[in-house]
């Protein structure tokens, strides 16, 4: 299944998750806006962008625009459904592009970076943030998830192969890194709750998904709050010209 027919299908129950711990995963947004490091006044494209969650941590100088296919991930009545290809901004329109925990849905991602760097002006930034083949991340999505949620999960990964791709499709890589960091939660109920919903597992509860995130993934208590270990490989470059 590719990225639209998957969140058309479990969009929904991601957004519910999101919309009730709007902050779980404010860790992620920040270290990829400062990786970023967006100028003020710069137009900042989003895509696949969910539900908009990234745009609450830019600069409020920043203009956020969000491209999002599945009207899954709104809550605005909205039922008509779009491509994610082309993306709908003119050539050079974008100062910095964002694309956070997305492109592992797609199998190829050759026409994404192409269209990425048509959106973007001269120099501008691409950050991509997504899930590294060899991390647990990839382990517990494609095990525990994959085997209990509505669609089954394989996700296309990055690795060494997508800075050459990046670089293939006229991008300058100055960063590849794995970032480690936690979603955070007020206890381990609501953790297994939102992963629960965010992941649309179906034959579970939440105590089997906490059980399961503390067995794959780990987890880190901060007074009260439990963390639920978790890393992003994120790439930054530039567009070459």
């Amino acid at each position: 299944m590719n990225y639209e027919a998957i969140f058309r299908e479990r969009g929904a129950a991601y957004h519910e998750a999101m919309r009730r711990c709007p902050d779980a995963r404010r860790d992620e947004f920040e270290t990829v806006v400062r990786i970023a490091a967006p100028e003020t006044y710069a137009n900042v494209v989003d895509a696949p962008a969910g539900g908009g969650y990234l745009a609450r941590y830019l600069p409020a100088t920043c203009r956020w625009h969000g491209h999002e296919p599945c009207a899954a991930f709104r809550d605005d009545g909205t039922v008509a459904d779009s491509s994610l290809l082309p993306l709908p901004w003119s050539d050079g329109f974008a100062d910095v592009a964002i694309s956070v925990a997305g492109v592992h849905h797609f199998a190829d991602k050759r026409g994404f970076f192409a269209e990425v760097r048509r959106v973007l002006a001269p120099s501008g930034t691409f950050v991509l943030a997504d899930v590294h083949a060899q991390s647990n991340v990839a382990r517990f999505l494609d095990g525990f998830v994959g085997r209990h949620n509505s669609t089954g999960h394989e996700g296309v990964y990055l690795n060494d192969a997508t800075v050459a791709a990046l670089d293939a499709h006229g991008f300058d890589v100055r960063r590849a890194q794995r970032e480690q960091y936690c979603w955070w939660f007020a206890d381990r109920r609501q953790m297994g709750a939102f992963c629960r919903s965010l992941f649309d597992v179906t034959d579970v509860d939440e105590d089997a998904v906490a059980e399961a995130i503390e067995r794959d993934l780990g987890t880190t208590t901060r007074g009260r709050e439990v963390g639920m270990n978790w890393e992003l490989l994120v790439v930054a470059c530039a567009r070459r010209d």
